[in-house]
């Protein structure tokens, strides 16, 4: 690197030319620091022996400047702990190698480290457990608690006759399924398991580790939460447990140009011992989206995995009502169900005829339940480029209302103070509920003719889930239509039940509107 730029508003990160581009990447100093931190929580040799670790980072194309960005003051905490070298700082360097090697060894020393047995520090155990100590959000209730102890009996049997199990956790909105892979990933690695956290989307990852950090500076528990792309090349059973939540988000390629592996689900369980499971096929909403218990169980099977399957129940989802879901599943025409209304559910849902009424309602509701109300649309607006981290550059626009999609230069939309004054998307909440939510629907789902009916050439050019149903159309009208009907249907599905006590809607096509009023109280 020669030049960075400092990024606010975001912890220990910076904007550099590499790869070929302009990309926000972590801090020099975080990156040496967050390496020592994986080898001080993991290395039993470091652990058991006192080996003490001093981190510190060169950059030796990089000279310093008036105001350098890279010692800004948001970067001291990092620069601290792993001192930052340029160009011209060989001298300092070598001070600071000499301050803490004497001697050589032989590459002794590094030699055992890089041998040494994989386990979870007792510090790393303790921080974890703390952070879980009185957090009434990760509390376990009824059949989330049957679920977690039967996982965790099954994960500690793996680890004991070194036999490989998958387990398939089935449950809907607001069951619970991430608290009870949170409250899993801490009792596990207090048992001396090595054990991630696994999403395919960024979201519930960054929000939980917030939700976790509370006031804990130092991130080393970034390293429980992993993107399901990281088992392309991991060692078969390199790992004791991994937890895979919102499984039905998961590809089969990985990186940024999906050429990488072969297939998440098959490495992920070749990867463990034990894999989890937690997944609600109605929430797949991209075309690239594979996760079906089908699908694990075909993989499993190959692997030589035994099968477990088990559901999460309501509990939390729409007020402890399935009565919801099952009206939601009637009435977007996705399956028929006794539900016809709304009739004895104590659930709050309104269709709202105004966007901007739509806006305030969630704004007071938001103001009534500590920051547990937000607004998410249907992806028929284009994110404008260059106003994506600006909140007064509006992307979405109906008649006189006007909005920006959510920003940026955050990954924690759902729960960010300011937050409320932008849009979510699917990408942005899946896998996390609010109290409330208002959802404007875009015209990719109309009524016409008395049906519901679904149109992927309203979505907008940016949105990269229906990426490449152009090309399907041509070649295969029919399958397109299928796939991109089922995509849009579940799209609105989750966004609508996001909210654990309310629903409000605002339709773009007034049939629509119409049509979901009618079936309130039919």
């Amino acid at each position: 690197w020669d030049k960075i730029e400092a990024i606010d508003n975001r912890d220990g990160i910076v904007r550099t030319f590499t790869g070929h581009a302009m990309r926000e990447v972590v801090h020099p100093s975080y990156q040496a620091w967050s390496y020592a931190m994986v080898i001080s929580d993991y290395n039993q040799l470091v652990q058991d022996n006192d080996i003490k670790l001093s981190p510190c980072a060169y950059l030796h194309n990089y000279k310093h400047r008036d105001g350098d960005p890279l010692l800004s003051s948001q970067y001291q905490d990092y620069i601290e702990q792993a001192p930052v070298f340029c160009n011209g700082d060989v001298t300092k360097l070598q001070d600071f190698i000499s301050r803490y090697i004497r001697k050589g060894d032989q590459c002794k020393v590094i030699y055992e480290i890089d041998n040494g047995r994989i386990r979870p520090s007792k510090q790393l155990q303790d921080c974890l457990a703390n952070m879980l100590e009185g957090n009434q959000e990760f509390y376990l209730l009824d059949d989330q608690k049957y679920v977690y102890e039967t996982i965790y009996y099954y994960a500690n049997l793996c680890k004991q006759d070194n036999r490989k199990r998958t387990i398939i956790i089935q449950g809907g909105p607001g069951t619970g399924k991430t608290v009870v892979a949170i409250n899993l990933l801490s009792a596990l690695t207090s048992s001396e398991q090595l054990v991630q956290y696994v999403s395919k989307n960024s979201a519930p990852r960054n929000v939980y580790k917030v939700k976790l950090k509370g006031t804990y500076k130092q991130n080393r528990i970034d390293n429980l939460f992993k993107p399901s792309s990281s088992y392309v090349n991991s060692p078969s059973n390199y790992f004791d447990t991994l937890l895979v939540d919102e499984a039905h988000r998961l590809n089969a390629k990985s990186g940024m140009y999906r050429n990488l592996g072969e297939n998440q689900i098959k490495e992920i369980i070749n990867a463990s011992k034990c894999s989890v499971f937690f997944i609600d096929e109605s929430q797949r909403v991209t075309l690239e989206d594979i996760g079906t218990v089908d699908e694990i169980k075909a993989w499993a099977n190959q692997m030589n995995s035994q099968i477990y399957l088990m559901n999460l129940q309501s509990q939390f989802r729409c007020n402890g009502s399935d009565g919801y879901l099952a009206w939601l599943d009637n009435v977007l025409q996705i399956r028929d169900t006794a539900n016809y209304n709304l009739e004895d559910m104590n659930y709050d849902f309104r269709v709202i005829d105004n966007p901007n009424e739509l806006r305030n309602l969630i704004i007071q509701r938001n103001n009534e339940s500590s920051n547990r109300a937000r607004l998410v649309a249907g992806y028929c607006w284009n994110w404008i480029a260059d106003g994506k981290n600006k909140s007064d550059c509006h992307d979405i626009v109906i008649d006189d209302f006007a909005m920006s999609w959510n920003l940026g230069n955050t990954t924690t939309y759902a729960i960010d103070d300011s937050s409320i004054d932008e849009i979510g998307c699917i990408h942005t909440t899946q896998g996390l509920e609010f109290d409330y939510v208002g959802v404007i629907i875009g015209n990719d789902l109309r009524y016409e003719n008395g049906k519901v009916i679904t149109d992927y050439t309203k979505r907008a050019r940016t949105d990269q889930s229906l990426k490449g149903i152009k090309k399907m159309a041509k070649e295969n009208p029919q399958k397109a239509h299928q796939v991109s009907d089922e995509i849009i249907r579940n799209t609105y599905r989750t966004l609508m039940s996001r909210g654990m006590k309310g629903c409000y809607i605002y339709c773009c096509d007034k049939a629509l509107a119409d049509y979901f009023k009618s079936m309130i109280n039919n």
